[in-house]
């Protein structure tokens, strides 16, 4: 069983990936965020997560670990940010750097970063280059890949993420193979349930909000079919159909209103995307549990900033295939 080490982990999208192969065992993770800790620790209750700033970890408090996985931040990253990466004033850029500060003392065996497709092409490609550069330093063998979520994790979601994998051994670098595209048989009718009724909180309704949202809704959803279920989006001032059949990248923001809102069309009306069916659509399974004291808001923050499982779990087998190989030919390697 190789041990995880989880940093920015989240509610423990990738850490759940991960031990989902059998293989992993998450022995520490720090959150910031205390209510995705909290969520956390509900889904893995053997772990007390350090809620901590990492910026004040010291390296003595983390544990030994074959793995260090972590997605972090990527808001000043991201195309919907203001694009200042490294520079970016509140520092989630540089939360990068603790990663590496914690890989120099550590020395793990692997590791897995996640983070928001335009990683590779921020300030001309000049952030991806210092991330590069910083592993390696490390001396760490590494490769990248974006993956969507439909086409490597049989997930109805158009969500495009890089991940980098890196190796501290050319051995194991050597034997790790990038999953290979599999085919989508999974639908939106496997994350959103058409046929239950859900709280009347969840619904468009005339008059509820201000303006005409309502009715633009309904004359955009008029044409939708029973049998090929649409997702549609509030764009501000107009709607819009995903007409890919599938959900769009949910984000931090989703159900708050907005340019990001999920709608859907069923017998009981027009209503946003439940917190739970965001879970879905990220490929958590039906058992993993939301808080129930906490607001819809910060559930559909936690799912928006969370990870394709399944692209995770994927992913994970392929570095697990890769370290047992080099643990059979050198058995000391696992101890």
């Amino acid at each position: 069983m190789y041990t995880i080490a989880s940093f920015f982990a989240g509610v423990g999208g990738i850490d759940l990936g991960f031990e989902q192969t059998g293989g992993f065992k998450t022995i520490y993770a720090n959150e910031f965020d205390s209510y995705a800790g909290e969520t956390f620790e509900l889904n893995f209750p053997q772990l007390k997560v350090d809620m901590r700033d990492v910026h004040i970890v010291p390296e003595q408090a983390v544990p030994g670990m074959d793995v260090i996985i972590g997605g972090f931040p990527c808001q000043a990253f991201s195309i919907a940010g203001y694009r200042k990466g490294f520079e970016d004033e509140k520092g989630r850029g540089e939360l990068f750097f603790e990663l590496v500060r914690m890989m120099e003392a550590k020395r793990p065996r692997a590791a897995l970063f996640e983070n928001v497709k335009n990683l590779v092409g921020h300030d001309n490609g000049n952030t991806f280059r210092v991330i590069c550069e910083q592993l390696d330093l490390l001396g760490y063998h590494y490769s990248y890949q974006v993956l969507n979520a439909m086409e490597y994790g049989n997930m109805a979601q158009n969500r495009e993420r890089i991940y980098i994998v890196a190796f501290r051994d050319k051995s194991d670098y050597e034997d790790f193979h990038w999953p290979e595209k599999i085919p989508l048989t999974k639908t939106v009718k496997d994350i959103i349930d058409f046929d239950a009724e859900q709280d009347e909180k969840y619904y468009y309704t005339e008059g509820k909000y201000k303006g005409d949202i309502y009715r633009l809704l309904v004359e955009a959803t008029k044409y939708d079919e029973e049998n090929n279920p649409a997702i549609y989006q509030w764009r501000r001032k107009y709607v819009r159909q995903n007409k890919s059949g599938v959900v769009p990248t949910l984000t931090a923001n989703q159900g708050e209103g907005g340019h990001n809102v999920c709608i859907v069309k069923t017998k009981h009306g027009l209503r946003k995307m439940t917190p739970r069916e965001c879970f879905n659509a990220q490929g958590f399974p039906g058992n993993f549990k939301l808080p129930e004291k906490q607001s819809d808001a910060r559930l559909y923050k936690q799912a928006g900033n969370s990870v394709c499982v399944p692209v995770i779990r994927r992913i994970a087998e392929a570095m697990k295939t890769a370290m047992d190989t080099q643990t059979v030919e050198n058995p000391q390697d696992g101890l």
